[in-house]
């Protein structure tokens, strides 16, 4: 059962992306809209998760975790404008796993050798993903979703541990809304909301943020730091598949081997931390 629903949280993950990129990619719905209608419904599920629990609900989190949730879900939505699903999710996944490790790093963490090899390849995989070429993917897309990944990874370190994750996270999610709604309002001009974008971006928020959240962090207490880190490795994988699969998106060789190369890297690095070996 534990398997089942650690499998299930990394198809939400995932699912992010994906839900993402069909709203946007055809053009359903603007990614200010998308991301204020995400984080709305978001917040509203995480309060109904947490009401359930709770005879009465507070506002927990901070402004300043909000703030980095904000960024995240924003350069997210941006990025994915013209990012596939595949390469939006792997350089998020890259950009939060550097941002941890560059975080341990400066408190004074030090590396193995494989740890050095392991992010050393790595970078090498972010660099071959995105040099210059035909199959490059474009470059404002790649740092607004390299800016939600370091985002990400500040919002994940602040909440490390913290005593009621999905309480806490609901009140990151619903003090993130009005600063959702301000963008909304600066980019006005490019409003374009269809049913299906709508729906995309509810689907986005409550079931596979929302939710998604609420059930790793169900999981998270019964794993072990090390597995919880390696599946973590899944998320870019199932979200080049559902783009193959249901974006008829094309897994290029340029993509491929970044993917073995960050994976990989990220995978020594993981592994490495304390001696354990899959």
């Amino acid at each position: 059962m534990l398997q089942l629903t650690t499998f299930v949280a990394m198809l939400a993950f995932a699912g992010n992306s994906l839900l993402c990129r069909l709203a946007l990619a055809d053009g359903l719905i603007d990614a200010a809209t998308f991301t204020l209608v995400r984080l709305t419904s978001g917040a509203v599920m995480l309060v109904a998760l947490v009401s359930w629990k709770r005879r009465s609900v507070t506002v927990g989190g901070s402004w300043s975790s909000a703030s980095a949730l904000f960024v995240y879900a924003a350069s997210f939505s941006f990025a994915y404008v013209s990012l596939s699903a595949a390469t939006g999710a792997l350089l998020l996944f890259g950009a939060v796993q550097a941002t941890m490790i560059g975080y341990g790093l400066w408190l004074g963490e030090k590396l193995t050798s494989r740890q050095v090899m392991g992010a050393l390849l790595a970078v090498a995989g972010l660099l071959i993903l995105m040099l210059p070429g035909l199959q490059a993917p474009p470059l404002l897309g790649s740092i607004l979703m390299l800016m939600a990944g370091i985002a990400w990874g500040v919002y994940s370190l602040r909440g490390r541990g913290i005593g009621n994750p999905t309480f806490i996270t609901m009140g990151n999610f619903v003090r993130a809304v009005p600063m959702a709604a301000v963008l909304s309002v600066l980019f006005i001009q490019d409003i374009e909301a269809e049913w299906s974008g709508v729906g995309f971006a509810v689907a986005s928020g409550a079931l596979a943020s929302g939710a998604g959240y609420a059930i790793w962090y169900a999981v998270l207490p019964h794993l072990r730091a090390v597995t919880a880190a390696t599946v973590q490795l899944s998320v870019p994988v199932l979200a080049a598949i559902g783009g193959v699969v249901f974006l008829a998106e094309p897994i290029t060789v340029r993509l491929g081997i970044a993917s073995v190369a960050i994976l990989g890297g990220v995978a020594l690095v993981i592994w490495s931390k304390r001696g354990d070996v899959p």
